[in-house]
Formats: C-alpha cells, sequence, structure tokens
C-alpha cells in the first residue's frame, strides 16, 4: 500500500526592508524543496516575491496569495510552506485566504525531527519544540467555541468561564514543565 504524499506549494519573501540572511532566494527556495521532499511531500510550485516589506497582515501581498491559490486549487493541493518566518497572525491569515495548511520553514523542519528522532531523549527534545512552537500559535484556533460557563452552575459561580483557549495553554504549559523535567 502506497501513502498519498502531499502536494505543496513552496512560497517565499525577498523583501528589502529584511536582513539578508531573512530573505528568500533562489538557492533558499531549492532547499526549502529538498526539506518538504524530505518531510514527505511534492513541492509542485515555487513561488518567490520581491517585494520593499513583508506584508504585516499577511507576509505576502495580496496579488501573490491570489495567486498561491490559483495554484492550490488548480493543483490540489494540500499545504503551502513558507520559507521565511511566519507570525502566528500571519499564518492564520495566510491559511483563511488559502484555504489550505500553512507551515514556515521552523515548523517543516520540526515535523522532519519529530519522523526521525528514534532515541526517548531526541523524541522529547522533538516534543518539547514542538509545544514550545505551538503555544503561541493556539490564539484563534477554537474561535468556534464560546466561553465555557454551565447556566446550570451553582449561584455565585456563573461567570464568564474560561476560554478552551485558555484551557489549552494552561494544559500546554503543564506539558512543557513536565517535558523539561523527564529532559532534565
Amino acid at each position: 500500500m502506497t501513502i498519498k504524499r502531499e502536494r505543496a506549494v513552496l512560497a517565499g519573501l525577498a523583501a528589502s526592508s529584511m536582513d539578508s540572511a531573512e530573505r528568500s532566494t533562489e538557492t533558499s527556495m531549492e532547499e526549502l524543496a529538498a526539506l518538504t521532499d524530505t518531510a514527505g511531500a511534492d513541492a509542485v510550485a515555487l513561488v518567490l516575491q520581491t517585494r520593499q516589506t513583508p506584508d504585516p497582515r499577511s507576509f505576502l501581498g495580496a496579488g501573490k496569495l491570489k495567486e498561491i491559490k490559483e495554484i492550490v486549487d488548480s493543483q490540489e493541493c494540500d499545504l503551502v510552506v513558507v520559507d521565511n518566518e511566519l507570525s502566528p497572525s500571519q499564518a492564520r491569515a495566510m491559511e483563511e485566504e488559502l484555504g489550505v495548511r500553512v507551515l514556515d520553514r521552523s515548523g517543516l523542519i520540526l515535523d522532519i525531527f519529530a519522523q526521525r528522532a528514534r532515541t526517548k531523549e531526541g523524541r522529547l527534545q522533538v516534543e518539547l519544540a514542538q509545544y514550545q512552537y505551538l503555544l503561541p500559535r493556539l490564539t484563534g484556533m477554537w474561535t468556534h467555541l464560546k466561553r465555557q460557563a454551565g447556566t446550570s452552575a451553582p449561584i455565585g459561580t456563573r461567570g464568564p468561564g474560561e476560554t478552551q483557549l485558555e484551557t489549552d495553554r494552561r494544559h500546554i504549559r503543564r506539558i512543557i514543565q513536565g517535558l523539561e523535567a523527564d529532559l532534565e
């Protein structure tokens, strides 16, 4: 039985306002394609944008996102991998625009490490790194859930309650603490 490989569009930004080490180049995009292959996906297109500064909301410009969306739809892609580091809000904005998962280079590398970790210590280190990467990216993942407050709660305990986000953050922080203790 063969496993269907995901199809990915690779995108990068070469903004003149960025440090030269942060800018995407043909070489860094080729390396990203190799990383994507290693992670188990096929790169179906490479899109490199040159502009003055990154878009504060979605990192890439609206026109480039539209171009990527057309590629995603026509090539039936599952994923967009961005060569540059994305803020959590930029990744969410891109996912909303494109309708597929969006990973930055760091997320892709963590996925590769997770696939390759064999020792208990290695798996713990990767898991710790993944949770530390995930924690700031939780915001907005639970927008479909309202605050938890029971309508039949005892008098004096009704209130705004906790959001699922707050519960998940606390849970992930406990997991991180446990993993750090295990690594000690």
